[in-house]
């Protein structure tokens, strides 16, 4: 390993333009789908409907979903974290939407008894009952989103994937298994953090750790 301890200013830049496009839009992605999933939790049909809407979304190949926003946001930054936050929507909503569902319908009565209107049910009595679906939404959406970021280096969106793509055009190994094993030690540890974090919640709820 001689190109790593050389240019280690340069993976450490690297890993935080990944890092921003991750947080970026998995961020975004998750403002959109609270709202989007805690108005539909309660309405069936329109959950269905939202849900199959961004698993078509998902299904998209990464290359062509970016190729798709070029024209309408040029190349770089913008139209990566527009992809990736599009890749995070059906696992977050779902997951918002499957978290506010499990909520026993005898405590939404009895808030509504004890006088609770329902921005302040929602957010003192709902939105804590539904963190560990929540959390659990972010874990997989974030490691879904460290790996397809990788890809985002094709349009000049930096991250670990320009270090990786260098090394597949150069035939330089190093490269290669430097940028994918950063890329992989990102996801295992966020995997690992928020996982810690989700059990923590469902301990604390009285539910079992998933």
């Amino acid at each position: 390993m001689k190109w790593v301890p050389k240019h280690l200013d340069r993976l450490f830049d690297a890993l935080l333009e990944h890092l921003y496009l991750v947080f970026s839009s998995v961020g975004i992605a998750l403002v959109i789908s609270l709202i989007v999933g805690i108005w539909a939790a309660r309405r069936p049909r329109s959950f269905a409907a939202i849900v199959i809407f961004t698993g078509i979304l998902f299904a998209v190949p990464s290359l062509a979903l970016f190729a798709l926003l070029i024209p309408i946001m040029g190349i770089g930054a913008a139209p990566a974290i527009t992809g990736l936050a599009a890749y995070s929507l059906m696992i977050l909503i779902r997951n918002i939407g499957m978290g506010f569902q499990a909520i026993p319908r005898d405590i939404l009565e009895a808030a509504d008894g004890m006088g609770y209107g329902t921005a302040r049910r929602i957010w003192e009595v709902e939105l804590p009952l539904a963190m560990p679906y929540i959390v659990g939404g972010i874990r997989i959406a974030m490691v879904t989103v460290i790996g397809i970021a990788t890809v985002a280096a094709y349009i000049n969106a930096g991250g670990l994937g320009v270090i990786i793509f260098e090394g597949i055009d150069q035939r330089f190994p190093e490269k290669i298994i430097a940028g994918g094993l950063l890329t992989s030690c990102l996801a295992l540890f966020a995997d690992y953090c928020f996982a810690s974090f989700e059990k923590l919640l469902r301990r604390r709820s009285g539910g079992k750790p998933a």
